[in-house]
């Protein structure tokens, strides 16, 4: 395919000897935009300029010295086997901030199995209940998972820590079953919240951007959703009190769900 004219392309050595006994550059680019090597010499650095003629000064200031630079990265390529490849500008506050969160959305995950297997009870018999916090326990597991992919794939470690036994009894004397697991997911969520906030300010403080970027498209707006809607389910369960109301709640919320997962 034919170019049209273009300006010559000139690349010379910086080299005030070199440029002194070689005043033709060393490569150039001619009018149809074809490169062909003028001088084949041993060179430490170049100038890349671009002219209208091959006679035309070059742009001052302009050094590229690949092979130079790279020696700095070849550095931070680890020769031993237990070492990452593909760690690079990644903290051990970052690494170590990702594995408490991955422990706190498996914690938390736990918590709401625990809800799960109560409002399955054949004496509560709360399906919405036994439903919302079955899918809210997986989805909360599939976060720690998103994160330990995301630990490996920037060459941390991922170390599991231990989960503590969530509580197996819900029901409550004042506030009834259904408003005291929806009061506590809400803390949950807000607790969350603020573990993803921290992780986040982690990142900034080790001007971590890539780190900082996930947890923000990830996690936060997610959360922020959650927590307006499990506001609203504890709102409402205050209104309708621990009576007959409560089932019409559950029913609502088995309904939303279905209807969500069509």
């Amino acid at each position: 395919m034919m170019l049209k004219a273009s300006p010559t392309l000139t690349l010379v050595n910086p080299n005030a000897d070199f440029a002194k006994n070689n005043p033709t550059p060393l490569f150039s680019c001619n009018s149809f935009g074809y490169f062909k090597s003028i001088s084949m010499k041993k060179m430490s650095g170049f100038v890349v300029c671009a002219s209208k003629n091959a006679n035309s000064k070059p742009i001052t200031g302009v050094v590229f010295e690949p092979f130079e630079e790279v020696k700095k990265e070849l550095n931070l390529v680890p020769s031993v086997p237990q070492d990452s490849l593909a760690r690079q500008k990644f903290t051990d506050s970052s690494e170590s901030a990702i594995n408490e969160q991955i422990n706190v959305e498996y914690n938390v995950s736990y918590v709401y199995h625990g809800m799960y297997a109560y409002f399955d009870r054949d004496n509560v018999a709360l399906k919405g209940l036994a439903k919302f916090f079955k899918e809210s326990s997986d989805e909360e597991r599939e976060h720690a998972q998103k994160l330990m992919e995301y630990q490996n794939k920037r060459g941390g470690k991922v170390k599991l820590q231990s989960i503590l036994m969530p509580l197996s009894e819900f029901d409550h004397a004042e506030k009834g079953d259904a408003l005291y697991a929806m009061e506590l997911a809400l803390s949950l969520e807000k607790l969350t919240n603020e573990k993803l906030l921290n992780l986040h300010a982690v990142a900034s403080k080790n001007n971590d951007v890539q780190l900082a970027d996930f947890v923000e498209n990830e996690y936060l707006g997610e959360q922020v959703e959650s927590i307006k809607k499990i506001s609203e389910y504890v709102a409402q369960l205050r209104r309708i009190g621990k009576g007959h109301g409560v089932w019409h709640f559950d029913q609502m919320l088995l309904h939303e769900l279905e209807g969500a997962a069509a």
